[in-house]
């Protein structure tokens, strides 16, 4: 027997309606005569509400004990999951992550799996059970429960696969599958069949929220095959796969926003050796993930400024790490921005594509919409612009790379 994990997120365990909806693709499996590991989600909404529960008890720093709070609502999910099953006639039962152990380093709140013990796992596959694994958590090695950040299941999910030798890992959500852009904004936009990971880990990380970037790099590195489909479907979904898969590679397979990144403007600063360092080195000690840089090339090499992006939710933290070091690093002035988008375009049909880049800025140009900063790797340009123009640059960029379904 072949052996599937199944991950359902929250939006699909949200009522216990939903739960028993997922209870039934779940029998859908074990009727196929397969040995099935779910992994669950805590329901829509519960996550946030116990981080604010912890948040308006304390502001202190024990992250052990946040960790704690936190993941309780996969505790529950797994639970009620297993009685659903039950109660259609699929012996289950449920496992936290303390439990098999799922064994992770003692980062709270991000904490990395470091090894995942299958035994108890395969103890009720022997018993013609299915384990049904609580999500986003795991144990480090003083006993401690700990959290593997926003998104967490996700890597649960794949790390699990990956140790079970699985056939493949569902990943159940919402939406019917990986789209060429956002189906909410871009009517046209098209549902693929299969995408890489190196373009799943780009879409992810520049604002595709379908999957979790870290998860996607995890199930790259372990050859998992990913399958994303909605829990509300009946359809076929996007499979995620090797490069080597993909026989008809286009210049740009898809587009992502990214609608909470902030723009910093640090004006008059010596354009010297070490002064960056100056300035990355604190937001880095302060846990603050820096996004695009630009620095302008001053004319007689003493002034110049410097353009770097980080999440919205880190900017009152930089404006205050930075002034706080404004003689240090001897700014003239700051100035913060929140009210940019980072557009994309992600696809590996860009290494063998000319005219990629300026079919993008052509019709950006086209549309009167302002580019503010430019990045780009191997498969991916990104630019950031006035959020008020985001819309307008996903449709205009999906018609000009032709993307849109063949009706």
């Amino acid at each position: 027997m072949k052996c599937i994990v199944q991950k359902f997120g929250g939006t699909s365990l949200g009522t216990i309606e939903k739960i028993h909806n997922a209870a039934q693709k779940v029998k859908l499996e074990v009727a196929r005569g397969h040995k099935i590991a779910v992994v669950v989600s805590a329901m829509a909404g519960m996550t946030n509400r116990f981080i604010k529960s912890a948040e308006s008890i304390s502001n202190a720093s024990d992250d052990s004990e946040y960790d704690v709070v936190v993941s309780a609502g996969e505790q529950i999910s797994s639970g009620l999951m297993a009685l659903a099953l039950q109660k259609i006639g699929v012996p289950a039962r449920s496992f936290l992550g303390w439990q098999l152990p799922i064994l992770t380093d003692g980062s709270y709140k991000k904490a990395r799996v470091k090894r995942v013990i299958t035994k108890e796992i395969f103890r009720a596959f022997a018993k013609k059970k299915v384990a049904v694994i609580a999500g986003f958590q795991g144990i480090d090695d003083n006993n401690r429960i700990t959290t593997l950040g926003r998104g967490g299941s996700d890597i649960t999910a794949v790390v699990l696969a990956s140790a079970l030798k699985a056939e493949r890992c569902d990943i159940f959500t919402d939406v019917k599958g990986i789209y060429t852009c956002d189906p909410r904004i871009v009517k046209s936009a098209q549902k693929l069949d299969k995408i890489t990971y190196e373009e799943m880990v780009e879409m992810s990380s520049l604002g595709s929220k379908v999957l979790q970037s870290r998860s996607v790099e995890v199930a790259m590195k372990k050859k998992v095959r990913l399958h994303v489909l909605s829990s509300f479907s009946n359809e076929k979904g996007t499979m995620v796969v090797d490069e080597s898969e993909i026989l008809e590679k286009q210049a740009v397979s898809g587009i992502a926003c990214n609608a909470n990144e902030s723009k910093i403007t640090l004006v008059g600063i010596s354009d010297k050796p070490g002064v960056a360092a100056k300035i990355f080195g604190p937001l880095s000690d302060a846990n603050i993930n820096v996004d695009m840089i630009v620095q302008n090339v001053s004319a007689d090499g003493s002034l110049t400024d410097l353009t770097f992006t980080v999440d919205k939710s880190d900017l009152k933290k930089v404006v205050s790490v930075l002034s706080k070091r404004k003689t240090a690093i001897n700014f003239k002035k700051l100035i913060p921005d929140s009210s940019v988008a980072k557009i994309s375009i992600v696809g590996i049909g860009m290494r063998s594509y000319p005219g990629v880049a300026q079919n993008m800025f052509k019709t950006l140009a086209k549309n009167k919409i302002n580019i503010l900063v430019i990045s780009t790797s191997e498969i991916k340009i990104s630019v950031l612009i006035a959020r008020n123009k985001a819309k307008l640059a996903q449709r205009s960029l999906h018609k000009a790379f032709r993307l849109q379904k063949n009706d």
